[in-house]
C-alpha cells in the first residue's frame, strides 16, 4: 500500500515526514537477500506463490542490467551463517529460527543466489546476520571508498531487511532510494 492510501497520511504530512531526500551524483545499486530462500519451492520462506513476488525477479534483473552497462556499481548482501549452532545468529535467531535456511553447507542450495542474478567480477558482496546490510559489516566503508552517496536499494522483505537498510543508509549519510 501508498502511504498516500494509509489511515495516517494526513498526519503524516502534517507532521513533516512527507519530504523527500532524492538523488546524490554517484548511485549503486544495493540487492538485498535475492537468493533462493525466497522463491525456491520447499523452502519456509518461499514468497513464489505471491504475483508480486513472481514479478520481482524480473524487475530486478533489468535493474540489474541497467547498473552493469551504466557502470554503477553494484552491492549484493544476503544473510550468511557458518557456526551449527547458530550461534553468530545472536539474539536475531531467537526471534526467526527459520533463519537456518541461510546456513553455510546445506544441501538444499537456499542460501545461494537466484540463478541469473549473481553477483560478476568485482562486484561488491557483503555477507549479513543480521537485517541491516550495514549492521556489523564493512558496507559503509566501501561505499564510501567508491565515492557512493545514493544507494538504489532492491530486495524482498521491504518491511525487514529492506527497511532495516535504508535506515541505516540514511543515518550514515547516504541517499536511499527504495525501487
Amino acid at each position: 500500500m501508498a502511504l498516500a492510501g494509509h489511515a495516517d497520511h494526513e498526519s503524516y504530512v502534517r507532521a513533516g515526514f512527507s519530504a523527500k531526500i532524492g538523488w546524490g551524483s554517484r548511485p549503486a545499486l544495493l540487492l538485498i537477500d535475492v537468493c533462493n530462500a525466497y522463491w525456491a519451492e520447499g523452502s519456509p520462506l518461499d514468497t513464489s506463490s505471491n504475483p508480486a513476488s513472481k514479478a520481482a525477479l524480473p524487475a530486478i534483473g533489468r535493474l540489474v542490467a541497467a547498473a552493469r552497462e551504466g557502470g554503477v556499481p553494484l552491492v549484493w548482501t544476503r544473510v550468511e551463517y557458518t557456526e551449527p549452532d547458530m550461534s553468530d545468529a545472536g539474539l536475531f535467531f531467537c526471534k526467526v529460527p527459520l533463519l537456518t535456511v541461510f546456513q553455510k553447507g546445506k544441501e538444499t542450495g537456499w542460501e545461494d543466489w537466484v540463478p541469473g542474478l549473481e553477483p560478476k567480477g568485482a562486484e561488491i558482496v557483503i555477507p549479513k546476520r543480521y537485517p541491516s546490510a550495514f549492521f556489523a559489516t564493512d558496507l559503509s566503508t566501501r561505499l564510501q571508498v567508491k565515492g557512493v552517496d545514493t544507494l538504489v536499494v532492491v530486495g524482498v522483505s521491504t518491511s525487514g531487511c529492506v527497511r532495516a537498510s535504508v535506515l541505516d543508509a540514511m543515518c550514515l549519510g547516504f541517499r536511499p532510494i527504495v525501487c
